[in-house]
């Protein structure tokens, strides 16, 4: 898939998740960025690629589509988000000869001249016939990504399904392994690679006659849309953060108007990008469990300290590496601004004091226990029977803000006084919507 194809369709599927068909045609266009052309030819690319993952037959319309997301809460990852990554993974000719190879290594081992005698008698008519060079590496990919083995022996080399993994297991061991990667991708970061995982399993319990879905021990799930899309990026930055490499991409804040522009091939109909071009050395990825975004860490060629979200990251080119003393150099400027930072901001430190009330009849006191879990570098410097004082020094209130809240009466914000004229303003607003009418 086309890098601007797969950074369109992931802004297109964020927002589709976030409005739930809420906008029509035209409304959805000019917010992504596009015309309407262009939504109705994706919107035909995600039911035909969605329809080949799925059971289900595709949609009618975008609207359906979003229902899906709102009403198959506990599939939707499936055939919603994860079939981009297998989209972009290869071309589409591609695709549909890995599929072929796979399938005939199911149950038998096949040199490679079998493997292109099968694929040239199973290829439709109109596409384009493999030769043995292109053939032998299609096997070496499959091989470098675990899919197949090369058995020991001399040449010709025979190739069979790498599956051992699932083979050998019991179908209640196969379930047990199941449950376990269900949790852990719904509950850890990143987690698109622990879905995938998911997904094959659930293919293979399928194969043995065994519906994962009446026999699932867990209907819990953990995520947020974004935050998986958002892993399209993730591991190209991390190994550009490995090498080094200055970055340059395409950014869209999430306070524009627009989270997207198509990019124009004919002149005549050119125009001017509305996001932000941007250059900068990547240095730092940083998760924020709260609201479940990605943000990018870095230094900008004027040198300045700059921060990201992935959401809004498109046209993602690496570009020349910096020496490693350079990277160290800037590493340690990032480090020192954000050292107070209770996510990525930068800031001026404010001290904050709040008063934590133990719960009354409980066995455990959770309040003190999630205090001590979550408050990072706070202390606890006041303590009786009924309550304890916390103290933190940070930069800035908004980003620690969410998390005071988040305790509910069960906190009392005692300094900075602006800090505690904002909460006392917050539940007075509260409170006003629960006045009887």
């Amino acid at each position: 898939m086309a890098r601007e194809s797969f950074d369109k369709e992931i802004q297109f599927l964020r927002m589709l998740a976030l409005t739930s068909g809420a906008y029509n045609r035209q409304q959805f266009a000019e917010r992504l960025g596009i015309s309407v052309h262009t939504y109705d030819k994706t919107i035909r690319r995600l039911k035909s690629i969605r329809s080949t993952v799925s059971e289900e037959l595709p949609s009618e319309n975008g609207q359906e589509l979003a229902e899906s997301l709102r009403y198959n809460y506990y599939e939707a990852t499936d055939p919603l988000l994860l079939f981009l990554y297998r989209a972009k993974s290869v071309k589409e000719s591609e695709s549909f000869r890995l599929s072929l190879l796979i399938a005939a290594l199911q149950d038998q081992t096949l040199t490679a001249m079998e493997l292109l005698d099968h694929c040239v008698a199973s290829m439709p008519p109109e596409a384009a016939l493999p030769d043995e060079k292109t053939l032998r590496s299609d096997l070496k990919y499959l091989e470098e990504v675990g899919v197949i083995l090369r058995e020991p022996g001399g040449r010709p080399y025979r190739y069979r399904l790498h599956n051992d993994l699932v083979t050998q297991l019991t179908d209640e061991e196969l379930l047990h392994l199941y449950d376990f990667v269900d949790v852990m991708a719904g509950t850890q970061v990143p987690s698109v690679q622990g879905y995938l995982l998911r997904d094959s399993l659930k293919q293979t319990l399928r194969t043995r006659g065994i519906d994962p879905a009446k026999n699932e021990a867990f209907r819990y799930k953990y995520h947020y849309y974004s935050r998986i899309l958002d892993e399209a990026h993730l591991h190209p930055l991390l190994a550009a953060i490995a090498e080094r490499r200055i970055i340059r991409f395409v950014y869209y804040s999430p306070k524009a108007g627009k989270s997207y522009a198509a990019q124009h091939t004919n002149p005549v109909f050119s125009r001017e990008s509305e996001g932000a071009r941007v250059q900068m050395l990547p240095l730092r990825v940083v998760y924020d469990h709260q609201y479940g975004r990605w943000y990018l860490l870095g230094q900008t060629a004027k040198q300045q300290v700059a921060k990201f979200r992935l959401e809004g990251m498109t046209q993602l080119e690496e570009g020349e590496p910096v020496s490693e003393e350079e990277f160290a150099r800037r590493l340690a400027v990032l480090d020192a601004k954000t050292k107070l930072s209770w996510l990525v901001d930068t800031s001026y430190p404010v001290k904050i004091r709040a008063r934590f009330y133990n719960p009354e009849e409980a066995r455990s006191n959770f309040v003190k226990e999630r205090v001590l879990l979550q408050g990072q570098w706070g202390l606890i410097t006041e303590e009786d029977d009924h309550s304890f004082v916390y103290e933190i020094t940070v930069n800035g209130m908004t980003e620690i803000k969410p998390w005071l809240r988040s305790f509910g009466s069960s906190c009392e914000v005692l300094e900075p006084e602006r800090l505690r004229q904002e909460f006392i303003a917050e539940w007075k607003e509260i409170q006003r919507y629960y006045e009887p009418i």
